[in-house]
């Protein structure tokens, strides 16, 4: 099996204008050699840090109901209308069109315990 990663070009770090002074040097080195890059101290101190420079965002509120919490159906068309489950899960993206995972002690006809409801599907229950 032939390696792809078998030839390297390094230019060099002396930024000239002439088009003419510009070269390039290939390096052939064989597949079993090993070749290791290391990064220069000058270049890892002339950089400043960018995540200093950043200051960390808030974190939104929770969307929907808390874990563990109760809560009433209020799907028409759902096996468990106005029954209560408890929230498994509740997936935090705002795209989600479903984002509460309710269980219920009754299982449906197809013998499934849990439904994925949309936060206006439920009331929490105290």
């Amino acid at each position: 099996m032939a390696s792809a990663a078998s030839g390297f070009v390094l230019t060099p770090t002396v930024n000239t204008n002439s088009p003419a002074s510009r070269t390039s040097s290939i390096f052939m080195f064989p597949p079993s050699s090993r070749l290791t890059v290391k990064a220069s101290d000058e270049a890892a101190a002339a950089a400043p840090p960018a995540e200093a420079a950043e200051a960390p965002k808030p974190k939104p509120p929770p969307i929907g109901p808390k874990r563990g919490s109760k809560v009433k159906i209020l799907r028409k068309e759902s096996y468990w209308y106005k029954g209560t489950g408890s929230v498994v899960a509740v997936d935090q993206d705002p795209k989600t069109r479903y984002p509460v995972v309710v269980r219920f002690n009754k299982v449906n006809y197809a013998n499934v315990s849990t439904n994925n409801y949309a936060l206006d599907e439920i009331e929490e229950v105290n």
